[in-house]
Formats: structure tokens, sequence, C-alpha cells
């Protein structure tokens, strides 16, 4: 599957899975009418285009829409009508709109659920979502065990966890068996205003762990328009963000290009996942890629960005309010 734009888009192996990932990866939390409403046919076509761009792995969740982006993606991926071997399909299990359960029980209905609703036979990722919010040792014990059987069954091919505290990673990592986590789901900590998602790159290479990193743009701190009024970072960090888009706009630039770019860059992460719910938005995140992958990336505005955040790199925020 050739892309449609003339350099293609970049594939990455994704750890020890054997699987390679598009470097630019579709979120389908939007599809969910998590940002605002998305028609089916707009769902569809936003799909459509990503595929026909490059784009091989989409990702959702029980969770995003209260399911509804698991149906509506499980539209658009049929709608495609091509071999299911020629699409990466990541969901997840543990967070749903009505809280939190990482029970054997409730992970082994839920893929059964989504399944469903993807209509698909197996999804090749399945990620217990969000896991600083249940009990890690339950993580271990329990939901990990829980997925393995799936994995014999044949419902997923490989095993995820996601959350934003780093360390969430290595408690795990440390005391599961090796090869039986082969994927992390890092959000919000590589980015330009927080990269200490690289410090841990050399020990998730070491277990054999494939990376991936969401929200480029923090959630909307690195665009034009700002982030969500939700947003948990301080105000502080959000000044920050404002100056920093302001100053790219000033010159000529946008930060949430830049800042896409910037992830982009970081060849041990194996797919840069971004939200997205429409046809424009995935011609501005290929483009993004492109430019990169063709021209580089703008070292100078990169550093004067830099120069702006300084005094708030690597900030985070608790992780009570997310939309991971």
């Amino acid at each position: 599957m050739a892309a449609a734009n003339s350099t293609p888009l970049e594939l990455r192996p994704l750890g020890n899975t054997g699987l390679k990932l598009s470097s630019v990866g579709f979120g389908a939390s939007p599809l969910g009418n998590v940002f605002g409403p998305i028609s089916e046919s707009d769902a569809i076509a936003t799909v459509r285009q990503a595929f026909r761009l490059g784009i091989n792995f989409f990702d959702t969740s029980p969770y995003y829409g209260g399911t509804s982006s698991e149906k509506v993606l499980g539209i658009a991926l049929k709608a495609l009508e091509v071999p299911r071997n020629e699409y990466i399909v990541s969901t997840k299990c543990g967070r749903y709109i009505d809280g939190f359960d990482f029970s054997a029980e409730r992970v082994t209905r839920s893929i059964d659920e989504s399944l469903e609703r993807l209509q698909l036979d197996y999804v090749d990722i399945l990620q217990c979502h969000d896991i600083e919010f249940g009990s890690l040792d339950q993580i271990v014990n329990e939901t990990i065990p829980a997925l393995l059987k799936l994995k014999e069954a044949g419902k997923i091919r490989f095993i995820g966890i996601t959350g934003l505290p780093l360390e969430i990673f290595t408690y795990v990592l440390d005391r599961v068996p090796p090869r039986t986590v082969d994927v992390i789901l890092s959000y919000c900590h590589y980015s330009v205003n927080d990269s200490t998602l690289e410090d841990l790159l050399p020990y998730l290479k070491s277990k054999g762990v494939g990376v991936i990193s969401a929200s480029p743009l923090a959630m909307g701190l690195l665009t034009e328009g700002g982030p969500p009024e939700w947003h948990p970072a301080s105000p502080e960090l959000k000044a920050a963000c404002k100056a920093a888009a302001a100053y790219c706009k000033e010159k000529g630039r946008n930060i949430s290009k830049l800042a896409m770019q910037y992830s982009l860059s970081n060849k041990d992460i194996s797919t840069i996942l971004v939200g997205m719910n429409s046809v424009q938005q995935v011609d501005e995140n290929i483009a993004a890629a492109t430019e990169l992958a063709t021209i580089g990336k703008d070292e100078k505005a990169l550093s004067e960005i830099d120069d702006i955040l300084n005094p708030v790199k690597n900030q985070t925020w608790p992780s009570g309010i997310q939309q991971s």
C-alpha cells in the first residue's frame, strides 16, 4: 500500500512485535464526538484519507465517547474494503464511561464487546487503559494474566499498558515475566514542552517493549487556539505555551506543525498518535511528517520555542483530569 503523496509515510518497528506502524498514528477518540460532533460520513472520509496517505495504525477505547468511537471506527474500517492485515487496530480495557474495572472478568468481557463494536475477529493490541487509576498490583497479578489468555484465544495479538505518570511503566515491567507486555502508550511526555519520556527509552528498549507516544500537542497546549478549559496544566505552563504559540504565529510558523515534527523526529518512538476528526487534520499531519522527511525540522524555530518554554520545561500535572 503506497501512500498517495510522493514521500511514503515511514513505517517503524514496534518493539519485538514484528508489527510496523506508520510514524503518524490515527487517534480515534474524536470519532466518538469527544471534541465536538462528527457525522458518520465525515468519519468514514477521515479514516479513508488517513489510510490512503499511509496511516496504518488506528487506536481507540471503549471509554471514548462511551463506546461510540469504537463503533464509528469499526464502520469506517469496514468501508475501506481492504484485507484485515493492511491495518493495525489497538483498543483498550479497564476504563469505561462508568469508571475503572481492571478485574479479569471485566476485561475478558470487554474484548468481546469491543470486537463486536469494531466488527473485527481480533485486535492487534489490547491495552490496559490509564492504569494509575487502578491497583498496579492487580494489573500485574490479575489483569495481564487475563490478557495472556485472550492472546492464547486469538482475540488479541499483543498486550499494552497506558497512563500518564512514567513510573507506572517501570513498576509493571519490573514485575511481569519478560515479553509479557509488548507495548506502552505514554502521552504528553514527548513534546516540545515535556520530553521526559526520552529518559525511559533505553529501559524500554532493553525490555523489548514498543513505544507509542500520544498527544504531541499536549492536549491542546501547543495550538494557536489554546487548550480546553478543563486542561489541568498550571497557569504558568498555559501562559508559556500561549506565548510560544503567539511567537510562532508572528514569525509565520505554526506551533502545532513544529510540535508534531519535534515528536516525530525521535525514531525510537514507533508512532506519534494524534486525534483526527477531519480530512483537513489528516492532510496537515501527513504534510508535517512529509516535510520533516524531506526538509528536516526547523531547528531555529524549535530552539526559540525552547527558550520561551524553558522555565516550565518538563512540568507535568496530576493525572486526575485527562482524555488519554
